[in-house]
């Protein structure tokens, strides 16, 4: 299943927690609508969401995730063990998680999660990172991917600018997984782009189901 995602689009069907778009079944046709138009794989986010997304569309692969907030720490994507059961069971083909170089909030290591997933959970792990030396540690801790979600959304990357395609460069001669392109695209073109540069897949979720957050844009730049 997962060498559909290979030289693909892969879509975040996500919504803000205080939108009328979070909800199992709407973000479920939100993805069914995104896999009609040809995306090959799908990036949900909570085990509810996952579960409804499955249910519609068995054979898509789905990377799940959980956001987990309120924890002591920066930390959010999928920060335990315990929340990547969650996902598993809720039906992910792969597991994200943050793959940074910050504390997490039970202190444990990145890479005792990675392995812990990888052998209880029998599932690959797409690694979120930030910066070139939290892929290094990625990378050596066996992550199946290694994502660019996090670059310019943490602390240590928050003054830079995603998708930075000379980053994607740097990143592709540093590590020996497949990069997935994730973060701030915004038009097909820059999908193109980071897929000749040699990424496996792409994945875009603001640019084309945020549409909470581009009615806001749009409204701001009205007022």
């Amino acid at each position: 299943m997962l060498e559909i995602l290979k030289s693909s689009l892969i879509i975040s069907c996500q919504a803000p927690s205080d939108s009328p778009l979070h909800h199992p079944d709407i973000i479920a046709v939100i993805a069914q609508a995104c896999v009609n138009q040809g995306a090959k794989g799908l990036r949900i986010d909570s085990p509810s969401h996952i579960k409804a997304v499955k249910k519609l569309l068995p054979d898509i692969p789905v990377i799940g995730l959980w956001k987990q907030m309120g924890l002591n720490s920066s930390v959010y994507i999928t920060p335990r063990f315990e929340d990547a059961v969650a996902v598993s069971e809720a039906g992910a083909d792969i597991i994200a998680i943050d793959a940074t170089l910050r504390s997490r909030p039970n202190g444990e290591t990145m890479a005792n999660l990675m392995t812990k997933i990888q052998q209880e959970l029998g599932k690959p792990i797409m690694a979120d990172i930030d910066t070139l030396e939290s892929s290094i540690e990625a990378n050596q801790a066996g992550a199946d991917f290694i994502g660019t979600t996090l670059y310019g959304y943490t602390e240590a990357t928050q003054n830079l600018i995603p998708p930075s395609f000379e980053f994607i460069e740097k990143l592709l001669k540093t590590v020996d997984k497949p990069v997935i392109c994730e973060g701030g695209v915004k038009t097909p073109e820059e999908v193109r782009k980071a897929l000749d540069l040699g990424c496996y897949s792409v994945v875009v979720g603001t640019a084309i189901t945020g549409i909470d957050l581009l009615a806001k844009k749009f409204v701001e730049a009205i007022e």
